[in-house]
């Protein structure tokens, strides 16, 4: 699979049922060559202009399944979620 191809997927948290987004990056570790996080923003905004940008780092053992339109996560939003 293609990074190109995890940033098409939505990313849903069984946990909660929550809709995050879709991955916007991925964290590599360059010694192994493994993805190390997926990375999905998402902003809490009003009007469009004020607020804050959040970012959400999800550890790769995190990841339950990975489908053909979304990757299924168990997290807890408050140990993932990170303002820019």
């Amino acid at each position: 699979m293609r990074i190109n191809e995890l940033k098409q997927k939505e990313v849903i948290n069984i946990n909660d049922g929550k809709r995050f987004g879709f991955v916007s990056d991925v964290e590599i570790d360059c010694m192994c060559g493994k993805i190390k996080k997926i990375i999905i923003n998402s902003c809490k905004k009003f009007l469009g202009i004020f607020g804050k940008e959040l970012e959400i780092q999800v550890p790769w053992n995190e990841i339950r399944q990975i489908g053909d339109d979304i990757i299924l996560i168990d997290v807890d939003i408050n140990e993932v979620i990170e303002e820019v």
